[in-house]
Formats: C-alpha cells, structure tokens, sequence
C-alpha cells in the first residue's frame, strides 16, 4: 500500500524540514516472504528476451513501487495546491527519516533528498569553490580524487575547484587489483604528492564503489588516513553502495555521503540522499545549486523544494523499504545473496573464456568485473562502447564493457589463458530479478564471437585503425 499523504489535520508540510514535526511512521512489513513467481511479476515490465546483467547504470524498480510512485502523481495533479501545502513536506520527512534510519544517521535533520549523486557533489563542490573565490582557501590548495571518480564527478570537480583555482590531484588505483592493501598503498602516496610543499588539502573525494571498473573502496580506512593527514573534508560518492554494501554514515565517518536510492535500493529514478553531520558548521553554508523560494532555510528545505517537478520518486521511499522488507533478512539479505550470485557468474564466464575477475570477492559488491578474451581486441573506449552495442542489438545482452586504458606504474598487463593481453572487461551486475540463463546468453555470445575470429576493428569506422 502506498504511503498516504496526509489528511488536512496533519501538521502543515512547509514546515523546517528538521525533524520537528510529528514523528513518521514505521515501514509496514508484510508477513510473507516474497516468492520467486511474485519477484517475476514485479519485474514483468522488463523488456523481455534481453539478458540485463546491468542493473548498476539505470538501477530497477518493481511495479509495486512503480504503482504507489503512480498514486502519488496522481494526487499531485488533481489537487496541486494541496499537494503542496499539506502533503509534499510531510512525505518528504517521512522518506528522510526512513533513510536516516537506514544508514545510521544521527537525525533526520542531517538527510537532503536530492536527485541524484551527480548533484550531491555539485553541492559540496559549489561550495568548495566558494571557498575558494572568498579566501577561504588558498589559490593551489589541493583536492584530491580516485583516477576510477565517476566521469561526471571528475568533470565536476574541473568545472567547480580547478577552475577557482584548486590543485586537482588523483589517486591512481590498480587494475585489476589484489587487495584493500594495494588501495590504501596508492592512495598514501598520491596524499603525499597533494601535500607537497605544505599544500593544504581541502577535499578529499572518495568513490565507496566504483563504477567503471567496479571495485568496493575501503573508505572507512581512508577516511581515517585523511584524518591523520589533516585532510579538511572527505565526500563519499558511494551512488552504487546503498543496497549493494551494508552503509554506516557513522561509522564510516565521512563530512559528506551521498548515494543513489534507483540504482540498488528499488526506487524510481530519479532520487539520492546526500548525508551531512548536524554538528558541522558548514552543514548549514551548503545549498542546492538550483535556487528557489526555500533558500537559507537549510540544505533538507531547499532540496525539497527546487520548482514545480515530480517529486514522486523522493516520496515513495517507504514502498521501497515495504518491498526489500519481503526478502528473507530484509537489503542485508538481498545484497548477500546477489553478491554471492554475482561471484558464481562471473566465475563462470571466466572460466569459460579464460580468463579472471577484476578484483577478489570481498572487493566486490552485485557486480563484478570479468576479463573478456584478449583476441577480441579491444583497444579504446569507442571499441569497448561499439562491441556493448553489438552484444545489444544482435545477441540481447545488456552489459556495460571497460576498457583498462590505466594501469599504475610498473604493473603489467594481465594476460587471458591463450597469452592475450586483457584489455577489455565486462561489469556484469545481479540483482533479484536475474536468472543464470541472462548470464549464459552472455557467455555464449562472447564465445560465438571469438569462435567466429571477431575482432573490435571490425566494427570501426573506415580509416580509424589503431596505431601501434
């Protein structure tokens, strides 16, 4: 059942967004554990015949969210000025509240709901910049940031510090890589190169899992090096991590926390929440980077109000956690069982192709990176993105492909069983609507194609051979 909005006796919506306000109702949990036919049903709106090994981009909501986000809309439309004034706040809080209880913030007062990850950093890094422009920061101050950041995060970051003037330094991870070890050992040093000289590091930005490649960071241990260091603040993209890795914001203690509820917890696109510490004085200097009626009434307001759109999906966060709350041992027990499904496949597709996983299980979420046959050629981010979309249009296989462009120094190429350097990997996902039948169709189209002496080149366009 959706969660209602408020009748008109309920406290008004535009209150401070602080947690003041009646206390939100608990999640219901149904008495019955979800059944296989019923996980089917609720994913039946997935296009059928395609093999979607790739619920890490666009994430998947199931049609008992989908029909509570439908309600909400539809309360909306027909009586817009309500909607506004006696349910839009009110649902709002009751969805930040589920989240501050979900990752163990310290109040509700210290969850935005935004839309997504890519504005969580345009908040912290609007204000960094400013600090910049005022003074505060000193002109070649540094920031610090993951080679593997998020593209729009890395274009963020050169978009909003570099160009007030920061030092952008980057941490040069390994791939594939052994072990937690070898993170922290790259990260130590490229620290040592931000503070050089006596520069001051102001930011530290920090993936929990990565996207491309897929590796789960130990950021709990780096937050705690950057406290050593004297880092001022540490932000943690984690867009894949809510849903995928158990997340405590308190025990991982980080300044700013952002992740993704569409892509691993259930809700519609688009909605995120970004995470900050009340008793920080700059929790109060943030603000959402569209300005609108609510400015200076608190980061949570102003997020909750940014102009006339869908606030559907922030509000049926609830639904959400009524649907994990079907599985056996709730989100724990989903992100268990797909990491281990997840492991058992891409073990599968390794063996079959001769090759290895991108890193071991436990720096693994629901996805996993596995090297693709080294005779298929893959030599540049266009070549990785046109054998994606043949493996779409003429196999039905969704899955995103990398290409190791990077490697740190003195690390050497890895090679598949044939003695072919691995160059392309695929970053196969699992969610609870996969079946091992998605993951063979994957590994018989790759074997169709090396059986067949497919290489990438064949699908550049004339004249973009590869040079040597």
């Amino acid at each position: 059942m959706a969660s209602a909005p408020p009748d008109e006796s309920a406290e008004n919506g535009h209150g401070n967004g602080n947690g003041n306000g009646p206390s939100p109702p608990p999640a219901k949990r149904p008495r019955a554990v979800i059944s296989a036919a019923q996980i089917s049903a609720e994913f039946e709106h997935h296009e059928a015949g395609v093999a979607r090994v790739n619920n890490g981009s666009f994430g998947c909501c199931p049609a008992s969210v989908l029909d509570a986000q439908a309600r909400w809309q539809r309360v909306f439309i027909s009586q817009p000025d309500d909607f506004y004034f006696h349910s839009l706040q009110l649902g709002l809080l009751r969805s930040r509240a589920a989240v501050a209880a979900l990752v163990n913030a310290g109040d509700v007062s210290e969850v935005s709901l935004i839309d997504n990850a890519t504005t969580a950093a345009a908040i912290v890094l609007q204000h960094a910049a400013w600090s910049f422009a005022e003074g505060r920061f000193a002109r070649g101050d540094a920031v610090l940031m993951l080679h593997y950041a998020y593209g729009a995060v890395k274009k963020s970051i050169h978009a909003y510090v570099a160009r007030a003037g920061a030092t952008v330094v980057e941490v040069p991870l390994p791939f594939p890589v052994a072990s937690a070890d070898a993170i922290i050992a790259e990260f130590r040093a490229a620290l040592a190169v931000a503070k050089a000289g006596g520069r001051k590091v102001r930011l530290a930005v920090i993936d929990h899992i990565t996207s491309m490649p897929s590796v789960v960071i130990p950021v709990k241990e780096l937050v705690s090096i950057c406290r050593e260091e004297g880092v001022d603040k540490v932000f943690i993209d984690a867009a894949h991590s809510i849903g995928q890795v158990p997340v405590d914001v308190r025990d991982i203690g980080a300044d700013f926390y952002t992740s993704n509820l569409h892509k691993w917890f259930f809700c519609p696109p688009a909605v995120a929440f970004l995470h900050t510490r009340k008793d920080d004085p700059i929790a109060s200097q943030l603000h959402h980077p569209v300005v609108s009626h609510e400015y200076g009434n608190g980061l949570p307001m102003e997020s909750g109000w940014i102009g006339t759109r869908d606030y559907s999906a922030q509000l049926v966060v609830p639904d959400s956690i009524d649907f994990v709350n079907r599985f056996e041992g709730g989100i724990e027990g989903i992100h268990s069982h797909n990491h281990d499904k997840v492991i058992e496949m891409g073990r599968m597709l390794a063996e079959a192709w001769g090759t290895f996983l991108g890193s071991p299980p436990e720096l693994c979420g629901s996805m996993v990176m596995v090297g693709l046959p080294g005779c298929l050629g893959v030599e540049s981010d266009d070549d990785a993105l046109r054998v994606r979309t043949m493996l779409r249009k003429d196999f039905m296989v969704e899955v995103p492909i990398y290409y190791n462009s990077r490697r740190v120094e003195a690390q050497e190429i890895a090679k598949d069983k044939n003695g072919d350097a691995v160059t392309g990997y695929v970053r196969i996902s699992h969610q609870i609507y996969n079946v091992r039948e998605d993951y063979e169709k994957l590994k018989d189209a790759v074997n169709k194609l090396v059986a067949e002496g497919f290489t990438s080149c064949k699908l550049r366009p004339s004249g973009k051979e590869m040079v040597a």
